[in-house]
């Protein structure tokens, strides 16, 4: 639909106008469940009212639709309880079902308080939306301006250019957005012609939030040398995410290529230009549900990740976006590990305190097996010997004192007696201990020498022979990261 469409149809903002965007972008409607995210401001305000607004061609009269609402109470304003209250009232006037839910809000150092608020609201919406439910929000034509020109300041590409899509999963339903060929103003003359009330949050009159600022100073000014500005960034968005669906699709070609199960292939990789590896990367982090890493660390993963040798096994890590619970609670911060073995890299998330480092893996841990048959490693997880009838330990054959260390390269074990020495690296190719696991896999050593390789592999030199009267067993227990 061109802007000349966009706006004729805008300009009749209404149920019937609101019933052709949600057919549109929902197959099946109006035999659906819709789901309101309601702020109590002008916008939501509009879009849950025309929703709700009975007879003749109006959304509710006759249809299979299923409508509810849910407002967030960030506990961010003195007023928020105030705000609860008044969308109780006008979901009651409504007769649309409405559950206020209440969520912390964690800002992490250099995230901004809008930002923070937004990814608690969004996580706690997705976690209450029910399967195949459509989560409706009321965002505008201004809010796609001012959200397209953010992120060019902030020096975005493709994706965040594209700014807002009309349609897009959420959890395990969708998001959509119906308003986006409105205005702020058209929305705000529907609701007062109805003689409606809506809240005015004063924070949006602060102009230290970049959006408040950019609403208040810059776009009045862009607006009066420009009055289809709106119009005119909504369809540079439009042709953006057009691009961006050719670069996606370009990518799902090459990860296709490149991939090794989950792992992907360091050669295929490097027979790729440097723009087309960070643009499989990018696709290979997003499609395991992972936090892409900023542009630096893409640039360690798309560089000298794979340009380092075979057995360096380099490693970048950044933080995940942090999760919530159904309330929208914040839960354990989490590491996402992208790690390179031989020709393949390998991708990981672990609770932060779970991730071994290159600083907590080098140093060995003493393991008096004697005084304690369960040791406890920096990931959470255990090594345990214990004394057991027919266990392949020669317990006779042990140090009192062990050591347990990780790899670095060039371990060897003599897996059967009378045969040759083996790498560890191909015994755990060989077995399929998958990449990201490797690094992970404790050692045991006594007097400095390699005996076993976690309860994977055992050395001839204390497997227990036939005759052996005290025998025992080694347990890796795994951490549950």
């Amino acid at each position: 639909m061109g802007p000349s469409n966009n706006k004729k149809s805008a300009d009749a903002f209404g149920p019937d106008w609101l019933r052709q965007q949600l057919a549109r972008l929902l197959p099946g409607f109006p035999d659906v469940a819709l789901c309101v995210a309601l702020s109590g401001g002008v916008d939501s305000t509009a879009l849950i009212a025309a929703l709700a607004e009975p007879g003749g061609d109006g959304l509710r009269g006759g249809s299979g639709l299923r409508l509810r609402a849910l407002h967030i109470d960030h506990g961010l304003h003195p007023n928020a309880r105030r705000w609860a209250a008044h969308c109780r009232r006008l979901a009651r006037r409504l007769g649309i079902p409405l559950k206020v839910l209440s969520v912390k809000v964690s800002q992490e150092r250099g995230a901004s308080l809008e930002e923070a608020a937004r990814g608690a609201r969004y996580r706690c919406f997705a976690a209450q939306l029910r399967s195949g439910e459509a989560l409706l929000t009321a965002h505008t034509q201004d809010d796609q301006l001012e959200t397209v020109l953010l992120q060019l300041f902030r020096g975005s590409g493709l994706p965040g250019l594209a700014a807002m899509p009309a349609v897009a999963a959420l959890g395990s339903g969708r998001l959509v957005r119906p308003l986006l060929g409105c205005s702020r103003a058209q929305l705000e003359a529907w609701v007062r012609a109805r003689e409606l009330t809506w809240i005015e949050d004063d924070t949006n009159r602060d102009e230290r939030f970049d959006r408040n600022y950019l609403r208040r100073r810059v776009l009045p000014a862009v607006r009066e040398r420009w009055p289809g500005a709106g119009a005119a960034v909504a369809r540079s968005a439009r042709h953006a995410a057009e691009a961006q669906g050719l670069l996606t699709a370009l990518a799902r070609a090459d990860l296709e290529r490149a991939r090794d199960g989950a792992s992907v292939s360091v050669k295929a990789l490097r027979s790729l230009s440097p723009d087309r590896r960070r643009n499989m990367l990018r696709l290979w982090i997003a499609s395991g549900g992972h936090t892409l890493p900023d542009a630096r660390r893409l640039e360690e993963i798309a560089g000298p990740l794979i340009e380092a040798r075979a057995d360096a096994h380099p490693r970048v890590e950044w933080a995940a976006a942090t999760g919530s619970d159904r309330t929208g609670d914040a839960v354990t911060a989490r590491r996402i590990v992208v790690m390179r073995h031989a020709d393949l890299l390998s991708l990981a998330e672990y609770a932060a305190a779970a991730v071994l480092d290159s600083a907590a893996t080098a140093a060995q841990l003493a393991w008096d097996w004697r005084q304690s048959a369960c040791c406890t490693l920096p990931d959470g997880g255990a090594l345990e010997l214990l004394a057991e009838r027919h266990g392949p330990v020669d317990l006779d054959a042990l140090p009192p004192r062990l050591a347990i260390a990780w790899r670095r390269g060039g371990e060897k074990l003599r897996v059967r007696r009378g045969g040759p020495r083996r790498e560890l690296k191909s015994l755990l190719r060989e077995a399929h201990v998958p990449p990201a696991q490797r690094m992970r896999v404790p050692l045991i050593l006594a007097d400095g020498v390699l005996i076993a390789a976690a309860d994977l592999w055992i050395d001839e030199s204390v497997r227990a022979p036939a005759e052996a009267q005290h025998r025992g067993r080694l347990i890796w227990r795994k951490p549950r990261s």
